[in-house]
């Protein structure tokens, strides 16, 4: 509680601020239309869309300068900063990996821009610095995204993106000698970095047509290359590339062993096909002349699979491929297949599908650790080689673990995480079961302070679900316990139990942290997932909403104490949700949002949401169904919405910053009929905040979250009426 006593004239100031007006700049709004089977759709700030134009550049300045007056006006905004930057100082570790006898880890010792690449070259010796990102910019925007090291251990492949784009570079690097080779790939996108001989395989994009903008224009005809270390681009070797099917992404693989190239198709976010070939029966792609014979595994698109390993029975003539699949089970199955009958007809169950999700498979040791996600927390079992189970890793209360090894060693790394616990990282052997703490978490936070409870829910269908509550000890279910709502309901993906130091400062004045499990995520396997998809999406919505209704029924807080937040299809989530039920709601916080939902498929890689969302060319059923909840579209005039903070980032070419330019706009616009024209009380505002330099997420710099973590909470607690007196 050390941080609030400068906050006692908090609760009188936002009076003052009542008082006043503010007025929003003013949007252009043309007369644009379009036509959908029939249906006349305005879009008047379709000229949004296009960056970097002088009408543009000023508004955004202007909303920029207009909420930053806000927060700025806030004695709690310094105050949180400074307890931001005290609690997010701790040496933070990423779980470390094993390569050609060398084990890589990253760290970060507190308040670097970007965490640093360590190598130790025996597992007992020192950890010396390989890469360290932020001598690659003087701010801290160039981030380290993929890391490779080649089967000798020679070599380390890295790309790198600059200011959170999704466009990506990769280089080379000695591991030696820490020098980086003159190698440099550019309009690298969506790629792996699969080592084989004397180079690698990875995927990228052509370059963008001369005076075409790189961060909006939609992405086709991905192709896979071959990069041989020393070359230059321009001769690497084109591996593959489909003509016929411009909207689909490919990402090539290899085995630890080098026997096998794996080659992923994908049409969007859900489903791939799997091909293969053999390495150790061809030619190197350096001298290789023809393009090799590709085997079919899966060729269609209904299912993910996912390889876990390879075995070689010997002599390089007999193998066994493990591969990680929901075909048939959507709560998944691990099988294996000979690579001369590879159909899925004859694939053999290793485990098979239960009632629980089987989140991820690793082989280490001979032995397969199983990760399953029980009732949205992790489970951990080892199984031998024929599936039979032998035992249980324990973990230390309701959380998310990961684990890395190697197959024909028992050491294995684990991480652990939860709401209210710091990322640990173990090391362990298989064998004995022994595991002992290997990097110090070294927060200052007391983690018995506070409690998560996992608590059911009825969603909108009438299935009990959870929602996982994190509090100070010793509340009061009163309903008067200010909320931060949490969601996400989308993409096949589980949002898990997981540590944030930027959530402490609001636990420590009585805050409840809620996370709803919902439809459309992969917390319950594909069916799941299903359920909150395309003509089904509305499922999600609704979920949400009950699970604010059951927060508020249960007296946990009430509507005037409880905020929703969500980031790129969880913006959706939340702009849509707080349409359709402004009642429920404070405060509203969509960051880097899809809210435009007639139009998102047609920028960068959008076009992959199709599989969840549908698009509005498919069909009048389905431009019907996204043009009744798409949020761009259903802000009405007159409406006491709950205050909004909309988050985006002008580098942002995941959800391009459009989506959020636009939304803003429309909501100030008809944000009441007040007079003067433009002019409204501030009790219910609508700002956005609009990052530079920075992209949807992704190695943002530490200095930028911090910055936007003390507005968000300045935010929060303001709108939510929080007493931060410290009484």
């Amino acid at each position: 509680m050390r941080f609030l006593a400068p906050l006692f004239c908090v609760l009188i100031l936002p009076s003052v601020l009542y008082a006043q007006n503010i007025v929003y700049p003013q949007a252009k709004r043309s007369e644009q239309k379009d036509d959908y089977f029939g249906t006349t759709v305005a879009d008047p700030y379709r000229w949004m869309e296009t960056n970097d134009t002088p009408e543009l550049t000023a508004w955004i300045d202007a909303e920029n300068q207009l909420s930053r007056k806000y927060f700025d006006a806030l004695p709690i905004r310094e105050t949180l900063k400074e307890r931001l930057t005290d609690v997010v100082n701790y040496p933070k570790y990423s779980l470390p990996w094993q390569k050609a006898g060398k084990v890589f880890f990253s760290k970060n010792d507190g308040l670097q821009n970007q965490s640093v690449l360590y190598v130790m070259d025996t597992p007992e010796a020192e950890p010396r610095v390989l890469l360290d990102p932020n001598k690659l910019s003087e701010d801290g925007t160039v981030a380290l995204q993929t890391t490779s090291v080649s089967k000798d251990g020679k070599f380390l492949a890295y790309s790198i993106a600059r200011s959170g784009s999704d466009w990506n570079e990769i280089f080379v690097l000695d591991i030696a000698t820490g020098k980086t080779l003159p190698d440099r790939l550019e309009w690298v996108k969506f790629s792996g970095i699969a080592w084989y001989g004397d180079g690698f395989y990875y995927s990228r994009y052509d370059a963008p047509k001369e005076g075409g903008d790189k961060l909006t224009t939609k992405n086709e005809f991905h192709k896979i290359y071959y990069h041989v270390v020393g070359r230059n681009q321009v001769d690497d070797r084109l591996i593959r590339e489909d003509r016929e099917n411009p909207l689909r992404n490919m990402r090539a693989s290899t085995d630890r062993d080098q026997n096998f190239l794996f080659i992923s198709d994908s049409e969007s976010t859900y489903g791939n096909s799997l091909y293969f070939t053999y390495l150790i029966r061809t030619a190197p792609p350096s001298v290789r002349h023809v393009p090799f014979y590709l085997v079919p595994v899966v060729t269609d698109f209904r299912s993910e699979q996912s390889v876990v390993s390879v075995v070689d029975h010997g002599n390089g003539d007999s193998f066994t491929i493990y591969l990680l699949t929901d075909r048939d089970a959507p709560n998944r199955r691990l099988v294996r297949f000979s690579p001369d009958k590879p159909a899925p007809e004859h694939w053999v169950d290793v485990i098979s599908e239960s009632d629980t999700l089987l989140a991820s498979v690793s082989c280490i040791g001979g032995r397969f650790v199983a990760t399953y996600l029980k009732d949205a927390a992790h489970e951990v079992y080892v199984y031998d080689k024929d599936g039979k189970r032998i035992r249980e890793i324990e973990l230390p209360t309701l959380g998310m673990t990961g684990f890395s090894g190697e197959k024909d060693s028992d050491v294995f790394f684990q991480s652990f995480t939860s709401y209210t616990y710091p990322t640990v990282i173990y090391r362990g052997n298989l064998e004995t079961g022994d595991r002992k703490e290997f990097f110090p978490t070294g927060i200052n936070f007391n983690k018995d302070d506070y409690t998560t409870e996992r608590v059911w829910y009825t969603n909108s269908d009438g299935k009990k679900v959870p929602i996982f509550l994190t509090y100070k000890k010793g509340l009061k279910k009163n309903g008067s316990n200010p909320t931060l709502l949490y969601g996400y309901g989308g993409f096949n993906i589980s949002v898990r139990p997981a540590f944030s130091a930027f959530r402490i400062p609001f636990l420590e004045q009585g805050g409840i942290y809620a996370h709803a499990v919902l439809r459309g995520g992969g917390e319950y396997g594909e069916t799941w997932h299903k359920a909150g998809t395309k003509l089904q999406k509305q499922n999600v919505f609704d979920d949400f909403a009950a699970a604010a209704e059951f927060l508020i029924k249960e007296k946990y807080t009430s509507p005037e104490k409880l905020a929703i937040q969500g980031g790129s299809n969880g913006g959706l989530l939340v702009a849509a949700t707080m349409l359709q039920r402004p009642d429920l709601f404070r405060a509203a916080l969509p960051a880097v949002g899809v809210l435009d939902m007639l139009r998102y498929h047609k920028f960068t890689i959008g076009w992959a949401w199709a599989t969840d969302y549908g698009t509005s060319e498919d069909s009048k059923e389905m431009f019907d169904y996204l043009y009744k909840y798409s949020p761009l579209h259903n802000v009405k005039a007159g409406v006491n919405y709950p205050a909004m903070l909309i988050t985006t980032s002008d580098h942002d070419d995941r959800v391009v910053p459009a989506h959020s330019f636009k939304f803003t706009a429309e909501m100030q616009h008809k944000s009441g009929g007040l007079t003067p024209p433009g002019a409204i009380t501030p009790a219910h505002p609508v700002y956005i905040r609009i990052e530079t330099k920075a992209g949807h997420g992704a190695g943002k710099p530490v200095s930028k979250q911090i910055d936007e973590a003390a507005d968000v909470w300045t935010f929060i607690m303001n709108q939510l009426g929080m007493d931060v007196s410290g009484n």
